[in-house]
Order: C-alpha cells, then sequence, then structure tokens
C-alpha cells in the first residue's frame, strides 16, 4: 500500500463482493438516514431477506435506542468475520474511482485512505484534514461500540477538496474507458447507479502530486487570500463526520498499543470535488418531538422585536419566501402539526449568526434544554418534512441551502459551521455502503 504522509492518504486495500453476489441488495444507504421513519429500514430488510448484504455489516441509527443493541453489534462483528471466512468479500489493491447517478446528477469520486494523524474533529481545529461542521461529542459513543473490535470499515464519508481546476479527480472522467471496472449496480429504493473502476499505479501517482500540490502553503494562501502561515485546508469533511470522528476515537484508544502503520490508524473514504456539477447542498431541516410549551411564544421571548412571525398558506409560499429571502435578515419556514397543518415564516431582523440555521439552532438548543419539547431529527427533504410534522406535538422548521462555493473559505475564515448546516443531497442521494476495509489485523 502506497503513502504519501505529507498529505495524509494512503492507497487502500479494499474488500468487494465476489461474483454472484446481487449488488442490489448488497449496497444500502448511509446508516444515518431515515431516522425518523423504521419503515425504511423494514422494507430494507424485506428486500434483501437472507442475501449477503450491507445491511448486516452496518447498525441504522433509527435503531440505537432498541433494547437489543448489544446483541445487534454482535451480531455485526461476527458476520464481518464469516464474510471473510466465507470468501463473500474479496481483497482489491489499490483507489478506485466512483460514479454515482441519481435523480439526474452524476457525481465523481475517489476512494483511498486518510491519515487519522492529520485530521482533529475539535472545535479550532486547523488540521490538514478538518470537519465542516460542529462533533457532537455524544454521538460518537454508540458509534464506538459499534467499531471496537469490529474487523471491517465501510465507510458512508465523503471528503470534499476545493479544486477549481480540476486537477486530481476529473483527468480521471477523461480516461475511465481505459480503466478496469469492478463493479456496476442499480441502487435499491430510488438510490440510482452506482459504477467502479480500478486506477492504474500510474495514475494513483498523478492523484498523489495533483493533491500536493492543492496543498502547497503558497498555492493555498493564493487561492483563499491568506497568508502562508494559514494552516492548510486540503480536506474537507462533507458527509459522515461522526463516522470519521469515531474512527479517530478508536484509534487514539489503541495507538498506545499499535505500531505506526496499524491499518486503523486510517481511514476509508470517497473523495469528491467541491466544484463538481453533481454536488448540490441540501439543507437539512429541524423536527421537533413532543412540543410542550407555546413555540411562537418561546421565538417573541427569546428574540423579542427582532423575530418577525408572519402566518403564510401553504407549503409553496412558505419555501417561497425562505428561498426569496432579504438581505440583512434570516428566514426560517415553521409547520406546526395538527389538523390541519398551520404554516409560518419566522424573520430574524438582527440574526445571531452568520447563517440562519446557526441562529434558530441556538434558540432549538435553549428551548430543548428548557423543556419545551421533547427531542430534536435532522431531517433530509421538504417531502419527508411535511410528513413527519403532521402530529399535533411536533413543528418542523424548513431552512434554506447554503452556496457549496462558500464553504472552504467560511471554515477557513470562521471555524466549523453550525452543526447539521448543511447535506449534500437529500436522503436517497446519500453513499450507499459498497467497499469494506480491514481494521483489525
Amino acid at each position: 500500500m502506497k503513502t504519501k504522509a505529507s498529505i495524509g492518504v494512503q492507497s487502500p486495500q479494499v474488500y468487494l463482493p465476489c461474483r454472484g453476489i446481487d449488488l442490489k441488495k448488497w449496497a444500502v444507504v448511509a446508516c444515518d438516514q431515515f431516522t425518523s421513519q423504521p419503515e425504511y429500514w423494514e422494507r430494507v430488510a424485506e428486500f434483501v431477506g437472507d442475501a449477503p448484504s450491507t445491511l448486516k455489516l452496518i447498525f441504522p441509527e433509527v435503531y440505537l435506542n432498541a433494547p437489543d443493541v448489544p446483541q445487534r453489534i454482535t451480531a455485526i462483528q461476527s458476520t464481518m468475520r464469516d464474510y471473510l471466512d466465507k470468501g463473500i468479500l474479496e481483497p482489491h489493491e489499490g483507489m478506485i474511482y466512483v460514479e454515482r447517478s441519481v435523480d439526474g446528477k452524476t457525481r465523481r469520486g475517489l476512494m483511498l485512505c486518510l491519515d487519522l494523524e492529520r485530521y482533529d474533529y475539535h472545535r479550532g481545529s486547523t488540521s490538514l484534514i478538518r470537519p465542516t461542521e460542529g462533533t457532537i461529542l455524544e454521538r460518537i459513543a454508540p458509534r464506538v461500540q459499534i467499531r471496537q473490535n469490529a474487523v471491517l470499515e465501510l465507510p458512508h464519508i465523503l471528503v470534499l477538496i476545493d479544486d477549481p481546476e480540476q486537477t486530481v479527480i476529473e483527468p480521471i472522467v477523461q480516461q475511465k474507458h481505459s480503466l478496469k471496472p469492478l463493479y456496476e449496480t442499480e441502487l435499491m429504493f430510488g438510490g440510482g447507479f452506482l459504477v467502479g473502476y480500478a486506477l492504474t499505479s500510474e495514475e494513483e501517482e498523478r492523484v498523489f502530486s495533483a493533491l500536493e500540490a492543492l496543498a502547497q502553503p503558497s498555492a493555498f494562501a493564493r487561492r483563499y487570500g491568506v497568508g502562508e502561515e494559514t494552516p492548510v485546508l486540503l480536506f474537507a469533511v462533507g458527509d459522515g463526520n461522526h463516522s470519521l470522528a469515531t474512527a479517530k476515537a478508536v484509534w487514539e484508544q489503541l495507538k498506545p498499543q499499535a505500531s505506526e502503520d496499524h491499518p486503523a490508524r486510517y481511514a476509508l473514504v470517497e473523495i469528491e470535488n467541491v466544484h463538481d456539477p453533481g454536488i448540490i447542498f441540501e439543507p437539512i431541516h429541524r423536527l421537533l418531538f413532543g412540543v410542550k410549551k407555546d413555540l411562537t411564544q418561546a421565538l417573541r421571548e427569546g428574540f423579542g422585536e427582532s423575530v418577525s412571525l408572519e402566518p403564510v398558506q401553504s407549503l409553496a409560499e412558505l419555501t417561497s419566501r425562505v428561498h426569496a429571502g432579504q438581505t440583512g435578515r434570516q428566514t426560517v419556514g415553521l409547520i406546526f402539526g395538527g389538523e390541519p397543518q398551520r404554516f409560518a415564516v419566522a424573520e430574524f431582523l438582527n440574526p445571531t449568526s452568520n447563517l440562519a440555521v446557526g441562529t434558530l439552532q441556538t434558540f432549538l438548543d435553549r428551548f430543548l434544554t428548557q423543556e419545551g419539547a421533547e427531542s430534536i431529527d435532522y431531517i433530509h427533504g421538504e417531502e419527508a418534512l411535511l410528513q413527519l410534522s403532521t402530529p399535533p406535538d411536533r413543528v418542523g422548521f424548513y431552512l434554506p441551502a447554503m452556496s457549496k462555493h462558500a464553504l472552504f473559505e467560511t471554515v477557513i475564515r470562521d471555524g466549523v459551521l453550525p452543526r447539521k448546516t448543511f447535506s449534500m443531497g437529500e436522503a436517497h442521494e446519500k453513499r450507499y455502503y459498497f467497499e469494506a476495509r480491514r481494521i483489525l489485523p
């Protein structure tokens, strides 16, 4: 395995399903999707049945509070070893170029390993590999239980590079016809189509060189208009930050007894260019469960005259107002559960954060602390938010999207964004598990 320490990158050994496996049943969507829709995961289990599947190698987070968590973890870890022992998973050496087509868009990525020694998820991090949003430490603990003693990792982590000249991934696209195809499959339940190609050794060297050029301090300083002493940000975690943070936490536990080249020092990820036209930043909406207090009154008490609340007649009017916005103001849509549902728009005249999601999240955190509601979830997609906001004790919050082109400069200048600020696509567009990598010898 080739390693380029200067940029924290390693060419991986991955495990792929052997010939004869039903790949449509093998690949399932990221475990942190559809967390308020257990019926989705029930459909997945019914569709997969007894067939080999990544469903049996991952822990859908909808079940994190189920009574059988220890049994589920034991079964996952046992199945990993079983798939290796029976040859269901077979090794492949080297980087993999992947294309994912869904809803008329195609995203292009590259599977490789990142050095967890070059990654720091704590607030104020200036590491080469950084989160783009705040890490919720309590979300790491249950994931650590799953990763500990697991012989394999299966990534849904998408890491972004800022490569406007398209020097790293895009040249591979031009010659993919000469690369060896490794797999292709339709993805279940509207997930689109996935295809993977093996990179040649020569192409891997070109990728290493292009990434090193992006990471040159002088080029970095020119790109963002900062001093050459500013720490370089080469890799920004776009999706799966808590999974990467979990890998880091487990590595820190292992490190005192492990060798420098222990496989758990690295994490398998897919890198993508933020300038890829197939990458769309979607907002992540909020949903309160078990609302006990008058939310409208709480907003007025929290923001005083600096918040404007106005009823609107429909979801279409709500979304139109949120997307239009106004200079100097931040606009959020509210969906009140009940029969019928009610809609309103809140405008924050003196925002407390640079983004509407930050202003709202600060309020919601306080509202939950004051026992104004029982819990919160983060929802992908307008349709899901509307449906899940139906019960009378729920309130949904519809948020605007941020520009993907502002991501790197914002993180470099201002630090991490508020948690759950953006999503790279809606739930069914998220990464599907396919490749595995051994993390225990």
